[in-house]
């Protein structure tokens, strides 16, 4: 929780570069795009598992539906977790996909 919060107090998304957020529960993998200004979420894709695949895919879904919405630049949050396995891929096939962070 500390380190979630740590990274949190950085992190802060706009209009115009909303906060990639992702998270990892025991069953799926969770991605949104947040404007932290007005407190809402623009986008957002969720995937069952969370193995490497599943992580490509939803890297690729939130990138698609991220440039459908005329979103080209982000600010990554982890969430917490280690930039490794399911996260580092989603953010691989996320810049990938379009996105700039």
């Amino acid at each position: 929780m500390k380190r979630k919060a740590s990274i949190r107090a950085r992190l802060s998304g706009t209009g115009a570069v909303p906060r990639l957020a992702v998270y990892r529960s025991n069953t799926r993998l969770s991605a949104q795009l947040i404007d932290d200004e007005k407190s809402i979420s623009l986008v957002s894709a969720w995937i069952k598992g969370k193995n490497i695949a599943s992580a490509k895919k939803l890297g690729e879904d939130i990138a698609a539906k991220a440039k459908t919405a005329g979103i080209k630049k982000v600010v990554f949050d982890r969430g917490g977790f280690r930039y490794h396995g399911s996260i580092k891929q989603i953010a691989e096939t996320a810049r990938a996909g379009g996105l700039v962070f």
